[in-house]
Parts: C-alpha cells; structure tokens; sequence
C-alpha cells in the first residue's frame, strides 16, 4: 500500500507540474508588451490539493525543467532566464504553492473561504517576491533604473483582477476535489 501511496503522490506531483506549463502557453495579452497566464490557477491548485510539500516540490520541478532548457517558460526556457525580470515571479511561484498548501493544511475547516485566504496568500507572495526580483534587475544588474512605484502601477492593476478571478476558481476547484475525495477514499492524498 505505501509503494502505491508514493506513486500516486510522484504521478499527481508531475501532474501539476505539466499543468504549470500548459498554463504558461495559455496566454492573454495585456498592454505594454506583458501577457496573462494561467500559472497561477495550477499553482494555487497544487498547494491547495496537493499541499505544502509535494505543491511547493511539483513547482520546483517545473521551474527546474525550464532552467535546464526545456521552452516550459511562458518565454522559454534555459538557465539565462534568471536574468530576466520577471524570472521573479518563477521564484515566488514555489514558494507561494508552499504557503498555500501550509495555510490549507492548518485550517480545520476546510471550506471555500479557507481556500480563498490560503490562495490570496499565495498570490500576494507571488508579487511580492516577483515585483522584488524585478526590482533588483531592472535597478542593480541592468542599471535600467525603473522606480518601485513605476513597476507596481504597471503590472499589478492590470494582473490582479484575472488572478483574483483564478483564486476564486483555484478555491471552487479545491472544495469540490475535497468534497470528491470525501465519497472516495482512494481520492485521498494524505
């Protein structure tokens, strides 16, 4: 029973790894040159079902896979991806499915407002750790010299209401995949 266990958590694990990077090639452009992505519904999702460890470690991986070389990046792939701006954001994405999944695996009751706050969680550490990240290129690697407010006011009023829209989706997802594996034992991750 434990070797299937493993399985299942190796087998949901990569799941949601490849669900990560078909979310970055499902794109919506936004003005000045930035685009939206689905990354961060399947982030979310992994911290929220899969939780702290195996959610942050199916994210590592992804971004690991596009440090190697593998194009899984929503602008390809390869280690000198680092450099850019908004490599960030990769940075955050792990350590948001982290933190959601520790938020959810500590609330009692699970419900859907317990999903939202561990998903909003997740998506204000993906800003703050990807906004930073851009900071530091833009201001101290690169000398492009983009003041902080600058870099807020042009990506955070456009992105946050379609990511609010996908951690509402992320939590309506994570209390019907609980009510499911509730009815059916062999659902279950634990």
């Amino acid at each position: 029973m434990e070797d299937f266990m493993n399985t299942k958590k190796m087998v949901l694990c990569a799941m949601f790894t490849a669900l990560t990077a078909i979310g970055a090639f499902i794109k919506i452009p936004l003005p000045y040159f930035e685009y939206f992505t689905l990354q961060l519904l399947f982030v979310i999702m992994s911290g929220l079902i899969l939780g702290s460890k195996l959610g942050g470690l199916s994210v590592l991986l992804y971004v690991v896979i596009g440090l190697v070389g593998f194009p899984v990046f929503a602008a390809g792939g390869g280690p000198g991806y680092i450099l850019k701006p908004t490599f960030g954001y990769l940075v955050g994405f792990v350590v948001a499915a982290y933190v959601t999944g520790y938020i959810e695996e500590r609330i009692e009751k699970k419900s859907f407002r317990a999903s939202m706050v561990a998903s909003i969680a997740g998506m204000i550490i993906i800003y703050a750790v990807g906004i930073a990240y851009k900071y530091v290129i833009l201001n101290v690697v690169t000398k492009v010299g983009v003041p902080l407010p600058v870099m807020i006011m042009s990506s955070v009023p456009m992105e946050v209401p379609g990511d609010i829209i996908l951690c509402i989706a992320a939590s309506i997802i994570n209390v019907k995949f609980r009510k499911l594996a509730s009815l059916h034992p062999e659902m279950r991750i634990e």
